[in-house]
């Protein structure tokens, strides 16, 4: 949980960083920092369900698994 907690804490900084060195306003850093990963977010989710059919046609199509 620590090492997540860093990696987030990271990422709003550095979405901080580029929106503000971009755009020269504080307020914009800010906001990209809460809306990109709140995206990220719900791109993750749809990318995850794309991701589990996708694998499920490959293991129909590899067949039963004998051993």
């Amino acid at each position: 949980m620590a090492k997540t907690l860093s990696f987030a804490s990271l990422h709003l900084g550095v979405a901080f960083s580029v929106g503000w060195l971009l755009t020269g306003k504080w307020w914009m850093g800010g906001l990209l920092a809460v809306i990109e990963p709140a995206c990220n977010t719900v791109v993750f989710h749809f990318h995850e369900k794309l991701w589990k059919r996708i694998e499920a046609r490959r293991a129909l199509a590899a067949g039963p698994v004998t051993r």
